[in-house]
């Protein structure tokens, strides 16, 4: 299994824990109360929801994409008001493939926690499972969460138009091919994807029932990118291609970055490259 992902058998044994905390990111693009509503009918056991939009997120503006960084300090008094400190373990799930999930496990990253895991199958997989749940709603004494950036985790929209004339790096977009390809885009404003970019649908690495794939199916996935050079990812809006961010991790790709603003900042610029 990929280093970045716990099982839902290891997660049932520890999930009274008090060493780990459970954060549940369900959330669907355009029904922004479903994510909630759905954590408030139920949910596992010592749970805590984050909200992509309101605590992933912040606000937007002309560059910086869809879902552009929030203020890391708000986000830091966020994660301390739920008792995580650098002690404690975190491990977040979704029932949208891993998405949300590695969303929260990236920004957590990024601010310096070490010990953050993703579940390895969905929501909806774990309750079919008869894994417990419940509606109850826990609290937790307020922590301290001390923030150390990881500044070579993140890219720029200028590190990328640098990166399309250099051979030593490669960007990988993770979104759907047939918005890759410019063929159809339903929700940004331009169609087509960055020069030089090549394509790994994000969705690909988790099957049908939202579990993660095996190491060596991940490894086929991505055995057209070079061992050696730096990967840029980037999706929409910086959301879907965290699951492709951690699993290159995983695989030990050793310099993997995320374009945040993503294709939505991307076209933001108008002066900026667009391949179809």
């Amino acid at each position: 299994m990929l280093k970045h992902l716990v099982s839902a058998e290891w997660l049932r044994e520890r999930m009274n824990d008090g060493n780990i905390r459970i954060l549940d990111c369900r959330f669907e693009l355009g029904k922004p109360n479903a994510g909630f509503d759905a954590y408030l009918a139920d949910h596992i056991p010592n749970a805590v929801y984050v909200d992509l939009e309101k605590d992933m997120s912040g606000q937007k503006s002309l560059h910086g994409g869809r879902h552009p960084l929030p203020s890391l300090q708000e986000f830091a008094s966020k994660v301390s008001a739920v008792g995580i400190d650098h002690t404690v373990t975190v491990v977040a799930y979704d029932d949208q493939g891993g998405a949300m999930a590695s969303r929260l496990a990236w920004l957590l990253s990024y601010l310096g926690h070490k010990n953050v895991f993703v579940l390895n199958t969905s929501y909806s997989s774990w309750k079919d499972s008869g894994f417990p749940v419940t509606d109850e709603i826990q609290e937790f004494s307020s922590a301290n969460f001390e923030t150390e950036i990881n500044e070579q985790m993140l890219c720029t929209m200028e590190e990328v138009r640098e990166a399309i004339k250099k051979d030593n790096v490669v960007l990988l977009d993770s979104r759907e091919n047939i918005r890759y390809l410019g063929i159809e885009e339903l929700i940004d404003k331009e169609a087509g994807h960055i020069p030089t970019a090549k394509n790994a649908f994000w969705k690909e690495g988790v099957s049908n029932n939202g579990a993660w794939l095996s190491t060596e199916e991940q490894e086929e996935r991505f055995k057209m990118i070079e061992r050696g050079k730096e990967v840029i990812v980037y999706c929409g809006s910086g959301v879907t291609a965290c699951p492709n961010v951690l699993t290159l991790q995983s695989l030990r790709y050793e310099n993997v970055r995320l374009y945040v603003g993503s294709w939505s900042d991307w076209i933001s610029y108008p002066e900026n490259q667009i391949e179809k």
